[in-house]
């Protein structure tokens, strides 16, 4: 993991030029929201006492561009020692980069990874069954519904043909249908960063990492940056029953966000997003690796449309929201026998990576094994009033 937490790594390419705002862990201060530099972390505090309050600013690219802060490390040392099995407390270390807001995913935005929850739901959750039932799903419903509009009327056709034919599915009704899928990911300040390890039920025998693009939202539905984030995901649980899905996405540490949230300013802005190739890599103790990319310019639903059914008349955010925008990485890849598909083994070293935003990585534990969460709102409320921030 050390290799991915060195600067030419973790940054973006252009890291000169953008503009990083993450949050560090500070011996005896507590969480601190910072602005990451190529030479060092500075302290954005003065400016903003959370990264909720930092992104509701009218212009908050042109107040993080004006405030240098005080520097409170180098930015090597904090990313070397953010790697959770060497840290020092006398260093800070990477935090989620978001802390009051709400998290928040989209699911099934993607033709491949709306086949295979299909085919999860089809299979009940057995990963053994998953081949035979993909090769029977394709053959009615084929392999690229790319050209399918959800909502349009060519999407209600195809509903109605997949209806008498006994395939239709709830999860054809989220990636073709007019109302996208917006659930609750994790609960605010719940989220782990780079570095950190990720979390799966030690129940489930069936899983995978989901590499997505994660935009930072404020209350009034401004989206004023992206960051990077492994929603994992639990195949087996969420085949069985859709309503287990809080059990199969809300577990401890298995919301990864990171290493930074990078602020939409004149170099980089949703049009960037739409245009991210993101890079998938796992890499097993076992000598296993698998490899995947997933690219957001074949998503079915545009990233402001998401936002869009996200926050409005029906529903508010008044410390906004963090959205992750789904995932066209579905593994299919046999990794112990024939059939068997693709699930984790405790040890797995996950990187999630594209050129502008940087690498996120992470190390793959049972969620029960991982230090429980213990630092939430009302905690970082007790610092912030210590540092005298509030009020």
């Amino acid at each position: 993991m050390r290799t991915y937490l060195q600067p030419e790594k973790t940054l973006p390419v252009d890291a000169d030029a953008a503009l990083l705002v993450g949050r560090v862990h500070v011996a005896g201060t507590g969480a601190m929201l910072v602005q990451v530099r190529t030479d060092g972390v500075y302290d954005l505090s003065p400016l903003a006492a959370t990264c909720s309050e930092l992104l509701e600013l009218p212009d908050v690219a042109a107040a993080v561009r004006s405030r240098r802060g005080k520097r409170i490390a180098a930015t090597e040392d904090v990313l070397a020692n953010s790697a959770f099995d060497v840290r020092k407390p006398s260093t800070p270390w990477l935090l989620a980069p978001c802390d009051l807001q709400a998290v928040k995913a989209s699911g099934v935005t993607f033709v491949a990874s709306m086949l295979e929850r299909v085919i999860e739901e089809q299979a009940r959750g057995d990963a053994s069954r998953a081949e035979a039932v993909r090769q029977a799903v394709v053959a009615v419903i084929g392999d690229n519904l790319s050209a399918v509009q959800p909502g349009s009327a060519s999407a209600a056709q195809l509903k109605e043909v997949l209806v008498a034919q006994g395939m239709w599915s709830q999860y054809l009704e989220v990636g073709i249908g007019p109302d996208a899928e917006i659930f609750t990911k994790s609960q605010p300040m719940s989220s782990v960063g780079t570095g950190a390890q990720i979390g799966i039920h030690p129940a489930s025998t069936w899983n995978n990492p989901e590499p997505e693009i994660v935009l930072a939202v404020n209350s009034r539905g401004e989206v004023r940056g992206a960051s990077l984030g492994n929603d994992v995901n639990l195949r087996d649980f969420e085949g069985r029953s859709a309503l287990l899905l809080g059990k199969a996405k809300d577990n401890n540490a298995s919301c990864a966000i990171g290493p930074f949230i990078r602020l939409f300013d004149d170099r980089f802005g949703i049009d960037d997003v739409r245009r991210c190739d993101l890079a998938m890599q796992v890499e097993g103790p076992d000598g296993f690796v698998l490899q995947g990319s997933s690219s957001i310019s074949k998503i079915s639903r545009d990233p402001l449309d998401l936002v869009g059914q996200a926050i409005g008349a029906n529903h508010q955010y008044p410390d906004g929201f963090v959205l992750f925008l789904g995932t066209m990485f579905a593994p299919t890849q046999d990794r112990h026998g024939p059939g068997q598909g693709f699930t984790h083994v405790v040890g797995d070293l996950v990187t999630v990576s594209t050129p502008q935003l940087g690498t996120l990585a992470n190390r793959v534990n049972t969620s029960d094994r991982i230090a429980p969460w213990t630092y939430g709102a009302t905690a970082l409320m007790r610092d912030l009033a210590r540092r005298g921030l509030l009020g």
